[in-house]
């Protein structure tokens, strides 16, 4: 859909300590011969902050960044896709208590790896009805043993830790968002579940998952061109229909945010068919940080406008896909550096020296 007078006040990441993949695979924890096919050089890694606690903070920072406070907020939206600290507890309040401590809605929304992009086209709808002003997004994990085996649990993907936060405004920001794009195709969905009974509790067939078994059972059964055929379709159809409501090509785009995964996987689903350049792409961030569930989207934009490599101007596709099976696509137009881009920073610091002098 295009979208009209939605734009993004703020951003924020919480990336927690960082682990060498070099280091992991010294240790034995990661293959050398995964570390070689992925091209990932570290993965962020939570010693101790559960995904809610990281959660918590990354929201923290983009309201302040945003200057949104309580009374703005109107919804609050979590997506996440594994365990967040708790059972049978809802994360989304928690988030809200922590950040916000007021009474708007606050709803986790577990679309896998889709699960950022979801949020932004429920928020966006939702600030379309009434006079509604902010919504603020979170997305947050953190994939650890026993459940989850960060190298082998999705081989090609080396699965991270970290929090994503990104606020959603009428009331203007630095960039506006053009348009968006979301599909699902549910005859893939057996794809990440196999051909294994319902369990009745947690972890009831393996530990850590394999999502590499449920695969290969789906595979066997409809066969890989049908899987893949099927898989670049819903992927294809999202970043049409969002170019298309924006008014543009993908070559015209400045930079393509894509999911985190490994060069291999990257090249195939990404690079090869879409003819997207490497560095167009924000491949040399996500390489040190690996795949933040549902977050890789808001921090591939927040290292994009944070870092300074994005200006006035870049438009910017943001690419997802998530188990299920879902894809999503979004287009950001940048409009202005926000202050808290050290770009902005330093412009602000010459300008008042060059006053001085």
């Amino acid at each position: 859909m295009h979208v009209e007078d939605v734009f993004i006040r703020a951003t924020a990441v919480r990336l927690p300590a960082s682990l060498a993949v070099a280091d992991a695979v010294a240790s034995g924890e990661c293959p050398a011969s995964l570390a070689a096919s992925t091209g990932v050089e570290a993965v962020a890694v939570s010693p101790d902050e559960s995904a809610a606690e990281m959660a918590a903070v990354a929201a923290a920072e983009a309201l302040r960044r945003a200057g949104s406070g309580p009374g703005e907020v109107d919804l609050l939206l979590h997506a996440d896709t594994y365990h967040q600290g708790q059972d049978l507890w809802p994360v989304a309040s928690y988030v809200q208590r922590e950040a916000l401590r007021n009474s708007c809605q606050a709803v986790e929304i577990r679309q896998m790896s889709n699960g950022g992009l979801a949020a932004l086209d429920l928020a966006t709808a939702y600030l379309a009805t009434g006079a509604r002003q902010d919504a603020l997004l979170t997305t947050a994990d953190r994939f650890c043993a026993p459940g989850i085996d960060r190298w082998r649990t999705d081989p090609g993907t080396p699965y991270a830790d970290g929090a994503t936060a990104l606020v959603l405004s009428r009331r203007g920001g630095f960039a506006r968002l053009r348009s968006l794009s979301l599909w699902s195709d549910s005859e893939l969905e057996p794809m990440h579940r196999g051909d294994e009974p319902f369990t009745r509790a947690p972890f009831g067939h393996r530990v850590p998952v394999d999502f590499a078994e449920a695969k290969k059972a789906f595979i066997g059964r409809v066969g890989m061109s049908y899987a893949v055929g099927r898989a670049h379709q819903g992927q294809q159809r999202v970043v049409k229909q969002a170019l298309a409501d924006a008014g543009m090509e993908l070559d015209e785009a400045d930079w393509v945010v894509l999911p985190h995964f490994g060069r291999r996987r990257l090249q195939s689903i990404y690079h090869q068919p879409f003819g997207i350049p490497v560095e167009r792409t924000t491949w040399d961030f996500s390489r040190r940080v690996g795949h933040l569930g549902a977050g890789d989207q808001f921090a591939g934009l927040d290292h994009l406008v944070a870092s300074g490599t994005a200006r006035p101007g870049d438009r910017c596709v943001l690419v997802s896909v998530g188990a299920g099976y879902s894809w999503g696509c979004a287009v950001v137009e940048i409009d202005h550096l926000p202050a808290w881009s050290p770009s902005t920073t330093d412009r602000t610091r010459s300008t008042a020296a060059q006053a001085a002098h």
